[in-house]
């Protein structure tokens, strides 16, 4: 592909699609746009999950077993904050905590794209991962329990309450990001690829952004998602509970409906039927490693260049 790439990240199988495309592209053509929905501050430091999952996964030191933290990592300072009666519920590893340590002193003097920034140079990351906007963005989740913070959703109690909606708190006076706006203008543009992350909570933030669907549909060139689901069931995470909890089938049909004529086409796993009103790419989409992941990513990029 002569032309640049833009990505839309968060989670674990966003991290695994896009560390394939860094594979398949030059790294100037890979921007990486990621959700900062989840972000919150926890022991006094700001935590950003999907931006250090899409990191770490881009450095080659994620943990492939759980998919999130850094391969390795120790437990050490959680084990003495529970000696001291602190809450373990938000596991943080202590390779994972200099992250943090690092991020929440550099955002007293610099903008989260900055900070970003300037962590991917220091784990050698070649590509470009921008969060999706410099404002803080707060997903909160409306279930049948009330409205919770995400963390207290996803992580305190496991996706467990019914789903029924999302809001996003600080949404209105967000913008998206410089590096977000400059890689959709950019004149070489060749494409945007939807990952296969959870779609409400990892690309809707992204989504919701003021201008951001109006700009991808202006856009003249494809927009392609890659399922989360094979057979019914969600790669990894509660996307296909959350899906059937708002009345959607958990497959690409579901899929192309809930993004609402937003999708030039979409790459779905062989086990499944394909949707309707789209071009579709059908073949085996489960990312079990490094090899996958690169020839998932070729195969979206051949599919890419016939649209």
């Amino acid at each position: 592909m002569s032309g640049s790439v833009v990505a839309l990240a968060g989670g674990v199988g966003g991290a695994r699609l896009c560390q394939g495309l860094s594979q398949c592209l030059p790294a100037h053509q890979l921007t990486v746009v990621v959700n900062t929905g989840d972000d919150f501050e926890h022991w006094g430091l700001q935590i950003c999950p999907d931006l250090d999952t899409v990191m770490y996964t881009l450095a080659s030191l994620n943990d492939t077993a759980q998919g999130w933290g850094v391969r390795g990592d120790t437990r050490h300072l959680m084990q003495a904050l529970a000696r001291l009666g602190g809450e373990e519920w938000f596991a943080l590893g202590d390779q994972d905590v200099a992250t943090h340590l690092m991020r929440t002193t550099l955002l007293k003097t610099h903008s989260l794209s900055a900070v970003t920034a300037q962590l991917c140079q220091r784990l050698g990351i070649q590509v470009t991962v921008v969060p999706m906007s410099d404002q803080p963005v707060r997903t909160q989740v409306e279930t049948d329990q009330g409205r919770l913070a995400f963390q207290d959703y996803f992580v305190r109690r496991a996706c467990q309450p019914v789903f029924k909606s999302l809001v996003f708190s600080g949404i209105e006076v967000a913008r998206p990001s410089p590096g977000f706006l400059a890689a959709l203008s950019d004149p070489e543009l060749s494409a945007v690829v939807v990952c296969p992350s959870n779609p409400l909570l990892s690309i809707e933030p992204i989504l919701a952004l003021p201008s951001v669907r109006a700009q991808l549909r202006a856009l003249s060139v494809p927009v392609v998602a890659v399922s989360p689901f094979i057979g019914g069931q969600a790669v990894k995470g509660p996307a296909a509970k959350m899906f059937k909890e708002l009345g959607l089938p958990a497959t690409a049909s579901g899929l192309v409906e809930y993004y609402q004529g937003l999708l030039d086409g979409v790459v779905i796993d062989k086990a499944d039927g394909p949707p309707s009103g789209v071009k579709v790419c059908s073949t085996d989409i489960l990312m079990r490693d490094a090899g996958d992941q690169a020839r998932l990513a070729r195969e979206l990029l051949t599919f890419v260049e016939t649209l």
